[in-house]
């Protein structure tokens, strides 16, 4: 009841919550843009004009600054953008879930 959740996290290797909260976006924006989603959430991403090498998605204006950024076509192009281009190149689901999971986890533990 009186100790720090932290460390067993880190010997398990899993992530804390927020960070689960952007891998899970990131995973489905990983399979929206490998045509493993419906169309309807295809809709909801767009890649930046002219097409860079970088492979970015465009961030729409949102209205609401907190509420607004919340939503899934503002914070999904907002995350894979800062996330290295080495894991945005993944082609295997697993590839890109196995990295991505080790950056967030280095990134959030300072390794």
């Amino acid at each position: 009841m009186h100790d720090y959740i932290t460390p067993l996290l880190k010997e398990l290797h899993w992530l804390p919550v927020e960070q689960r909260i952007i891998f899970k976006i990131l995973m489905l924006t990983f399979k929206v843009l490998n045509n493993f989603c419906p169309s309807y959430i295809r809709d909801l991403l767009k890649a930046c004009k002219p097409t860079s090498s970088r492979n970015l998605l465009m961030i729409p204006r949102s209205k609401l600054k907190y509420y607004g950024d919340c939503v899934f076509s503002v914070s999904a192009p907002k995350l894979r953008n800062d996330i290295p281009d080495i894991i945005k190149r993944s082609v295997d689901l697993n590839a890109f879930k196995r990295n991505l999971k080790t950056y967030l986890f280095k990134r959030y533990f300072n390794e």
